[in-house]
């Protein structure tokens, strides 16, 4: 039986993949000024400092006006690399050695950058990261909820050149008020252009929410799906589909949909035989990428080295990723639980 001291080494030694993780919300206080500078972006706020004190969210809303402020800096390909290769170089640290990244070029198409320029810049450093480390990854790009299907639409026509680099689409931004269904139609085009499909459902919004991403979406993953917990019959389903729940205990704290890491419900996922994983969501907002969420679980929830485990491997287990790729990844969870000292 390890000790919470070995349990937090391990969890940072230990292999990762991350699920969720929206690009735009890696970008970090300091990078934000240096990107405004070379783009002479006179940002709102006059210091790191006073940037930092803004991070403080009451609910999902707060943090979303912060975070479009944010992404105005991003106007040339080099800065979408530059966010992109920032974010790969910290979690390569962590031991994170597969993602599966959001950006949202809607956010950015309004501001009049075009779709070529961010897809370019963020490959370009994905491609590196593989080359130099091995980094597998997967790219997804996310509609903006808030916006109308017909502006959805108009960004998958603009994907279309670009589908050998995108594996999948999401849905994230404001949850509350727009329900899945208010998306079927374009979430079917890309299904039928077969590309996998993950929504946001559960975080804010109702169980309900949920459902209608299982029954009329047909997604292929769930992102948060806290909520879903409310309604045993949607977690058996969830459950009898073999879904994954990507799950991010930061932010969930950061934005008050608990109340404390203790009373985090993912135990109680795991409790329930569901595929949870841990991830960080905005880690530049909500405090902590992959090791500190890890970390805040093991040392506030008191995760167990079992539930580590799993974790860790639901990670790779739901991921989108060949059975070859998962093997291998999942070979290489295996070695450092049974491994005595690091690595």
């Amino acid at each position: 039986m390890r000790t919470q001291t070995e349990l937090l080494t391990l969890a940072e030694r230990m292999p990762k993949a991350e699920l969720h993780l929206h690009l735009e919300g890696t970008l970090e206080p300091e990078q934000m000024f240096q990107i405004a500078k070379r783009n002479n972006i006179l940002l709102k706020y006059h210091s790191i400092e006073e940037l930092q004190a803004a991070y403080q969210f009451s609910n999902l809303q707060d943090f979303l006006d912060l975070y479009y402020q944010g992404m105005s800096v991003l106007l040339k390909e080099e800065d979408f690399y530059d966010l992109t290769m920032a974010y790969l170089e910290k979690v390569h640290a962590q031991n994170v050695v597969h993602v599966e990244l959001f950006f949202d070029p809607q956010g950015h198409l309004a501001r009049g950058i075009a779709f070529d320029i961010q897809i370019n810049g963020i490959t370009k450093a994905l491609t590196e990261a593989e080359q130099k480390w091995g980094m597998t990854y997967q790219l997804i790009m996310s509609f903006l909820r808030h916006l109308s299907e017909e502006s959805a639409f108009e960004t998958l026509d603009l994907a279309k050149p670009f589908l050998d680099k995108i594996t999948g689409v999401g849905l994230d931004s404001s949850e509350l008020n727009h329900p899945p269904e208010k998306f079927s139609r374009v979430f079917q085009s890309c299904k039928d252009l077969g590309l996998k499909i993950t929504v946001h459902a559960g975080e804010e919004g109702p169980p309900d929410y949920v459902w209608q991403a299982l029954d009329i979406l047909n997604v292929d993953r769930i992102d948060h799906g806290n909520r879903a917990l409310e309604d045993t019959q949607l977690t058996s389903e969830i459950l009898r589909r073999r879904l994954t729940l990507t799950v991010c205990p930061l932010s969930n704290l950061k934005l008050c949909v608990v109340d404390s890491m203790a009373s985090h419900p993912i135990q109680k996922m795991l409790q329930l035989n569901l595929n949870a994983t841990v991830n960080s969501d905005d880690p530049a907002y909500f405090g902590g990428y992959m090791n500190e969420n890890y970390r805040a679980l093991i040392q506030e929830s008191n995760l167990t080295e079992d539930e580590l485990y799993r974790l860790a491997k639901n990670s790779f287990a739901g991921a989108w990723l060949s059975t070859a790729q998962k093997n291998h990844y999942l070979a290489l969870v295996d070695d450092a639980f049974k491994a005595k000292e690091p690595t």
